[in-house]
């Protein structure tokens, strides 16, 4: 039994495929377009070996320099939403404990409403010491600014 050249590309292409899910980098599915466009274009006009490959290394190559970057920004998403601010900006006026002792120079951590984040303050504080959350600290929003009570 053979297998047409057309055949083959587009199984290439399945093996891409699976890369891409086991090696995710948003790489291996442009080379998957590459094998398919040549199985494409073998399938239509009856092209030589070499003249495939090139097409494959080509089309490949093009679509992932040029669609790459658009398709990361649009694929990748966001780690932060809505729901993540709102349950920081509830922690915001709460009193809260000193778990680890917080300097001027050196972040300590506190516990708020069952969990332990990470607090800076402007002022040395205790463990132990109650304190009142500020503001956020961090981007990220595992950082608070506190105060003493």
């Amino acid at each position: 039994m053979s297998l047409s050249a057309s055949l083959v590309w587009f199984l290439v292409g399945v093996v891409f495929v699976i890369v891409e899910l086991l090696i995710p980098g948003f790489i291996f599915i442009f080379f998957t377009a590459g094998a398919w466009i040549a199985g494409l274009s073998v399938w239509v006009l009856d092209i030589s070996l070499t003249t495939q490959i090139i097409v494959f290394i080509v089309t490949s190559l093009v679509l992932l320099f040029s669609l790459r970057k658009y398709s990361m920004a649009t694929f990748k998403g966001s780690t932060r939403d809505k729901v993540d601010d709102q349950y920081t900006e509830a922690k915001i006026g709460k009193t809260a404990i000193v778990t680890k002792p917080i300097s001027a120079h050196q972040p300590g951590e506190i516990k708020v409403m069952g969990s332990f984040w990470m607090a800076t303050s402007d002022e040395d504080i205790a463990q132990g010491a109650s304190v009142i959350i500020e503001s956020q600290d961090s981007k990220d929003g595992l950082t608070f600014k506190v105060r003493k009570v």
